[in-house]
């Protein structure tokens, strides 16, 4: 994984911006605190999953450290969780969770204390959620005419949707209409139909008993199933 440089991590001190790394390391106090490293950096997350990132901090021995992480454009913090320390008590390992919603750039921020000394070293990084199977929804999902004589024609239509960064048509996929009859409690496979440019699809069958009915999508390799609203519709004999 990415090691962040020593000389590119910024700490502030006693009023003035110091370097850690060359010249200038030499100018600390006694106390001194890195982040040495991040792991992994990036941080991937799985789109709706959650990982968890490790944070390694270098500090005097006998220190006491703490470490916060929190998004450059927004003012929540999370605190570190599951701190670890080595027994030789200069070296400490803090683990961070991060979920999918979590995506952006964030500062890690380490303080040690040592009696009235304190020392603080910063780091930023990055939180990129990737793959992962799209939400999908059926919308608009209409069984017509209701009512309906026995032996004429339903039509069922809706679309489908996934969610790429906002809900967009889904052409190409396969929905199923399931049918319940009216006093059953299972569902029968009816037809299928085959989205269309932005996701609309249609479908029809023969009216034999009233009912409700309801569209399935099972989904694939890159998008989660999703099922309908159902819609009940009424089937009518006429009798000469």
């Amino acid at each position: 994984m990415k090691k962040i440089a020593a000389g590119l991590i910024a700490a502030t001190m006693g009023g003035a911006l110091l370097v850690t790394g060359g010249t200038a390391a030499q100018a600390r106090t006694a106390l001194d605190v890195q982040i040495q490293d991040i792991q992994p950096e990036p941080v991937v997350v799985t789109k709706g999953g959650e990982t968890t990132a490790t944070f390694f901090v270098e500090a005097t021995k006998d220190a006491k450290v703490e470490l916060r992480v929190e998004p450059v454009s927004n003012i929540r913090t999370f605190a570190a969780k599951n701190v670890n320390v080595i027994p030789d008590g200069a070296n400490w390992k803090f683990t961070v969770p991060f979920s999918s919603g979590d995506e952006g750039k964030w500062r890690a921020i380490a303080t040690a204390t040592k009696g009235s000394e304190t020392d603080r070293d910063k780091a930023t990084f990055e939180v990129e959620v990737k793959g992962g199977k799209a939400d999908t929804r059926i919308t608009s999902f209409r069984a017509n005419p209701d009512p309906v004589k026995k032996g004429r024609t339903i039509w069922f239509s809706g679309r489908l949707q996934a969610d790429d960064e906002g809900w967009d048509g889904l052409s190409d996929g396969e929905v199923e209409i399931y049918f319940r009859a009216s006093g059953s409690s299972g569902w029968k496979y009816v037809t299928s139909a085959d989205t269309r440019w932005g996701g609309k699809f249609s479908a029809r069958t023969r009216a034999s008993k009233s009912g409700t009915f309801k569209a399935v999508y099972e989904g694939d390799d890159d998008n989660n199933g999703s099922e309908s609203r159902t819609d009940w519709v009424r089937v009518y004999s006429w009798h000469r």
